[in-house]
Parts: C-alpha cells; sequence; structure tokens
C-alpha cells in the first residue's frame, strides 16, 4: 500500500493532522501543491504559513515571477528578481518546484508580441529566452510549462505572434529548446478546458502529435482545471480524457485547479456540489496511472484571481478569506485518505483527516460528525481491524470484532478502528 513508509513518519503524537500533500504521497501521488502569489507570500504571514507548511502544500509554483514579461521585459535583458521568489522558497522548504512558463500569447512583452519577425529571427529568440530561463533554474524544476494555452476555445490554433511566424512549427522549436536547456526536467504542453473532451481537446491530442512527429520531447500535459461548480465533468469522464493523453505515452497532472461559484454568496447546496467537484477532480487522477499530481490555483479565496476575471464569481479555492478550511478542503483530504486506505470515497460534509497510531499499523482515517455505527449485518459476520464495514454500495460484514467500532469516514466508506 502507497501509504505505508509515509505513514511510519507520522506516528510522533496519538493522533496527527494528515494534511494533504501528505495524503496525496500516500495515495500514489507525487505532490499536492499551488500556485503561490510572489506579491503576497512576503507580506501576508498567515498566508505564507500555509505556503511553508510542506506536509499541506508540497509543490509549488509561481503565478507570474517566471513569465515572459517578468524574465525578459526588454530583448536579452533577463531580470529574475520576481521569478526567485518562489524558488527560492520551495528550496528551502524542501518542496517540490513545478516552473511556469516559456511560449505563451499572453504576458508577452510588446518586443516580442508587435515585433517584425522572420522565422529565423524569432527562432533565435525563443531560443535564446528557454535557454536562458531554463539555464537560471537549471535543476530545480520537475517540470516546466514550455508551451501554454496554444488552443483557441473553438478549437482551432490560438492566434499569436509565434502562429503567425511559424505555423505548429513553434511547438518543436520551442520544445527541442527546453530539452536542450535542462535535459532533466520534465517539459509540459499546458490548457485549461481540456477537462471536457471536446474539439479543442482534440486539438491538444493533435500537438502532442506533432511534437512527437517533430522528434522534439513532450514529457506531459497540464489540464488547468479551471471549473465551474455543477459544470465539472464526473470523475469518470475526466478519467477518460487523462487516458486520452496517457496513451500517448506522456504523463498528465492538474496544473492550475480552482471550481468556482457562478454567483455568490454560496448556498449550502452549491458548497457540497463544489466539494464533489472537487472530489471527482482529485479522484479521477488517483484513477489515472500517469497522473501525478494536483496543483491548485492558489489556496485561499483572499488572493484568487476569479473575481477580478470573472465578475459575480469567486470562492473557488479550498480555504476561505480568512485561511479557514472549506468543505471543499474535506472533500478532497476524504478521497486522498480513501485511496490511501483502499476506498473510493469522499465526503463533502466537515470532517477532520487524521492520523490514529496504535500498537498496529497505523492507517489514514477520515473521521466526521456522522455517528460510529456498529449494525451487525444480516449473516452475523464481522469484519476484523482496519476492515472496510460500511458505505454506499457496501454489501459486506457491517460489525466489527471486538474491541474495534464501525466508524464512518465518508459516505462510500466505513472501517474498522
Amino acid at each position: 500500500m502507497h501509504s505505508k513508509a509515509l505513514l511510519a513518519a507520522l506516528l510522533a503524537p496519538a493522533v496527527v493532522t494528515a494534511q494533504l500533500h501528505q495524503l496525496a504521497v500516500a495515495a500514489g501521488l507525487k505532490y499536492f501543491g499551488t500556485a503561490v502569489s510572489e506579491g503576497n507570500v512576503n507580506s501576508d504571514s498567515a498566508y505564507r504559513a500555509i505556503v511553508n507548511n510542506k506536509n499541506e502544500i508540497g509543490q509549488l509554483v509561481p503565478e507570474n515571477g517566471q513569465k515572459w514579461d517578468a524574465t525578459e521585459p526588454s530583448r536579452g535583458s533577463f531580470s529574475y528578481s520576481s521569478g526567485d521568489i518562489v524558488p527560492n522558497i520551495a528550496k528551502a522548504n524542501g518542496q517540490l518546484l513545478r516552473c511556469h512558463t516559456l511560449v505563451w500569447h499572453s504576458q508577452l512583452p510588446n518586443w516580442v508580441s508587435s515585433g517584425s519577425w522572420t522565422k529565423a529571427t524569432l527562432t533565435s529568440v525563443i531560443q535564446t529566452h528557454i535557454s536562458n530561463v531554463m539555464g537560471h533554474y537549471i535543476g530545480q524544476c520537475y517540470a516546466w510549462d514550455v508551451v501554454n494555452e496554444a488552443v483557441a476555445d473553438d478549437g482551432s490554433w490560438r492566434s499569436s505572434v509565434f502562429l503567425s511566424t511559424f505555423g505548429t512549427d513553434y511547438f518543436a522549436i520551442a520544445f527541442k529548446a527546453a530539452k536542450a536547456a535542462d535535459p532533466n526536467t520534465k517539459l509540459y504542453y499546458n490548457d485549461y478546458n481540456l477537462e471536457y473532451n471536446g474539439a479543442k481537446t482534440d486539438r491538444a491530442v493533435e500537438l502532442v502529435k506533432i511534437v512527437q512527429a517533430a522528434g522534439a520531447p513532450i514529457d506531459g500535459v497540464g489540464f488547468q482545471g479551471h471549473l465551474i461548480v455543477g459544470s465539472t465533468p464526473s470523475r469518470g469522464s475526466l478519467a477518460t480524457v487523462l487516458r486520452r493523453f496517457t496513451s500517448l505515452n506522456v504523463e498528465v497532472a492538474y496544473t492550475e485547479l480552482d471550481i468556482r461559484h457562478s454567483s455568490l454568496p454560496a448556498s449550502s447546496s452549491a458548497l457540497a456540489t463544489q466539494g464533489n467537484d472537487f472530489a471527482n477532480v482529485v479522484g479521477s487522477c488517483l484513477d489515472v496511472a500517469g497522473c501525478v499530481g494536483v496543483t491548485v490555483w492558489g489556496f485561499s479565496d483572499k488572493y484568487s484571481w476569479v473575481p477580478s476575471t470573472f465578475s459575480g464569481a469567486g470562492a473557488a479555492l479550498l480555504y476561505d478569506s480568512n485561511f479557514n478550511k472549506k468543505a471543499a478542503w474535506t472533500s478532497v483530504s476524504s478521497v486522498l485518505a480513501a485511496k490511501a486506505t483502499g476506498g473510493p470515497g469522499v465526503s463533502t460534509t466537515l470532517s477532520t483527516s487524521v492520523v490514529t497510531t496504535t500498537s498496529k499499523p497505523a492507517v489514514i482515517t477520515t473521521t466526521s460528525t456522522a455517528a460510529t455505527t456498529t449494525t451487525s449485518s444480516a449473516s452475523g459476520a464481522q469484519q476484523t481491524h482496519w476492515g472496510q464495514c460500511g458505505g454506499n454500495g457496501w454489501t459486506g460484514p457491517t460489525a466489527c470484532q471486538s474491541p474495534w467500532t464501525c466508524q464512518v469516514g465518508n459516505p462510500w466508506y466505513s472501517q474498522c478502528l
């Protein structure tokens, strides 16, 4: 079981809160992480404390500091004052670092977007930019988002200075330059709305094949996951889309996850739906062998990009504006804990994930306000310690051998503890 090594490290106190990155690793993922706001991480101590908690947040990505307008504002003049903020925190804390992003139509300095380029001159610009930026961070990044959002919402290729100069040839130019700059980092294509398995997804599949056919290296595809409460695909549908890409021999990850309410304040039923939506996304990653991790695009509603971008929408993250965990956090922790202990479950009721220690091997359990049950099954059979004893669809024993009792972890999974 994936959780054993991690759980052994969590045994110091009698009861220890199991946090999201710990749970993700126990469930078989490489990380659970967040984007970090460079402008707030050094000025808000409460925000910084969560960023620094590597048991909760095991991977960081800079929100803006590594984008082209920040790193090369004028041609040949590179600056890393903003770009270094988050990598330095990750290094100090021992957290994994994702790096973002190299070639993107947005947040380009004017000298790039409005320049008059030939294929030769723009190739040189791309190669110089990638070589310098990736060279600055060489050895630090688990993955780089090399090309970002190259597909338009209707499934056509997105208009940009790169497309108008090269057509689709710029994909391979960028990935080859990235491989030359840092041969040991994972190289990703990253985009939003791939989750809906429509024309945009089809075109992204084509992009991966174009890069591969050109002999360029591509290691992963990032699903940004900017989703809407109540309109998020099911766990099974999401897993199906992820597998479209893993079948191309690339890994996948959720790279910018947030799930926004279309109107505020959110009702209790909307909060429950948001929790289920988050759990479906995380659960789909758990269901696909090539899905390596989940990154949320910020963790607190206090600093979310959503309200300023989508009028009237918001509350898209796992913590509220006062850094309190929301029901969605509980749903994510529950689905991770259930995977780590062999169950499929998710809870949308506020609960506390803990690691319980005894003289026998520890397991992650999720306790909730739901009542403990000791109801016997019709056959009179009793489940042994650690065994499943309930949950939606469960047909096995519902009573536990003494002295254990059946603890409800979530609607899908109860366990003898």
